[in-house]
């Protein structure tokens, strides 16, 4: 059984924790894999990367980071197969269906690319004479994202490729019943040429990392997808700092 571990500023980090979550087919029962039940100080470093590495990614042109989006995608097309097959036995969807969600988060890459030509701001008429107002957009920072466990693989680059073509860096925990292809997707990001720190991955379950990262000071927006339930805890947890929040 495969042991893996975080992805934290461009590298596989072992957890000081020992302990470990399991990670079984839902079909056979049989175990797969296991990832770090990790700790805050795993979190923490995540966050490091994370922070350390965004301004460098938001004085790249907007062109740029949507390249290395398509760079991405283009890796994931060529994996289409072995991911789906993954998709498959740890969360147990059929595998025609696997292969359709594979093939969607390259096109949902390719897709947000385009935005890089899009982001525009505006030129406001000012109430005093001889003045122009300017409006810019800028990068949120560092972007939470918090995944479930039933389109897996997907919901990695719905969080993350809105994120970094404007300029963040994103910090993201998938489900503990389905991180095999989060690493999966970690490991393409290092064959595409991803820098260092602008997609980091901590595993571990929703009542400790979760809350900690929606908790966290230096997580600038945090997107939930899940339940009601869990979204009013993520929203609870964040409101102290008022940080920005995205539930679905």
């Amino acid at each position: 059984m495969h042991e893996y571990h975080n992805f934290i500023n461009g590298r596989f980090v072992e957890s000081p924790n020992c302990d470990r979550i399991e990670v079984t087919n839902p079909s056979t029962g049989r175990a797969i894999c296991s990832v770090p039940e990790s700790t805050a100080s795993d979190l923490e470093a995540a966050l490091d990367a994370a922070v350390a590495a965004q301004p460098g990614w938001a004085r790249k042109p907007a062109v740029e980071r949507g390249n290395a989006l398509r760079a991405l995608a283009a890796k994931i097309r060529r994996n289409v197969e072995p991911l789906a097959r993954v998709i498959t036995e740890e969360q147990g969807k059929i595998l025609p269906l696997a292969r359709v969600e594979v093939a969607f988060t390259a096109d949902y890459l390719d897709y947000m690319a385009e935005w890089a030509r899009r982001i525009e701001g505006e030129i406001i008429e000012s109430d005093r004479p001889g003045e122009t107002i300017l409006l810019f957009r800028q990068p949120i920072g560092v972007i939470g994202g918090i995944l479930p466990w039933n389109f897996p693989f997907f919901l990695i680059a719905r969080k993350a490729a809105p994120a970094l073509v404007t300029g963040n860096t994103i910090v993201i925990k998938p489900s503990e019943e389905t991180p095999h292809n989060a690493v999966k997707f970690c490991e393409l990001a290092i064959e595409a040429g991803l820098p260092p720190g602008l997609i980091n991955v901590v595993h571990g379950r929703g009542p400790s990392v979760g809350r900690a990262l929606a908790s966290s000071p230096r997580a600038g927006m945090i997107s939930f997808t899940g339940s009601v339930e869990t979204g009013a805890a993520v929203m609870a947890a964040a409101a102290p700092n008022i940080t920005k929040v995205n539930l679905e």
